[in-house]
């Protein structure tokens, strides 16, 4: 049931393999968050600045896990750590000289709701 948003800026298109890194991070998060079901994961390259932009478009990666309510922070945390830990491994096995990375780890709000929609036939 996780829900994952991959943002990285568009300065890592071409080098991070978000494939590879979503197919490590599914069975990740089921683990450490104890959920069931499967995750849904947006990858999305943007274009991302940091600070007062002097040196350009940096290189960026934020992960967020949203999940329902009712785990502990400490169990929210070391999910975060492990995802941190995760992303940096890709971005050094990439080659990549420098980047900013963040994960964040959220209870979905109580207003929730999930539908899977269906056509005629499919």
């Amino acid at each position: 049931m996780p829900h994952l948003t991959i943002d990285y800026s568009s300065r890592l298109a071409g080098v991070l393999d978000a494939g590879v890194l979503v197919k490590e991070l599914h069975p990740l998060v089921l683990e450490e968050s104890g959920s069931t079901g499967v995750c849904k994961t947006l990858v999305r390259p943007v274009d991302t600045y940091i600070g007062d932009m002097s040196s350009g478009e940096t290189a960026f990666l934020h992960i967020e896990v949203g999940l329902l309510a009712g785990r502990p922070a400490h169990q929210r945390a070391r999910l975060s750590e492990r995802v941190l830990d995760l992303a940096d491994g890709h971005l050094r096995a990439a080659g990549v000289p420098e980047a900013v990375v963040s994960v964040e780890v959220r209870e979905l709000a109580g207003s929730y709701r999930l539908s899977t929609v269906t056509t005629a036939g499919g």
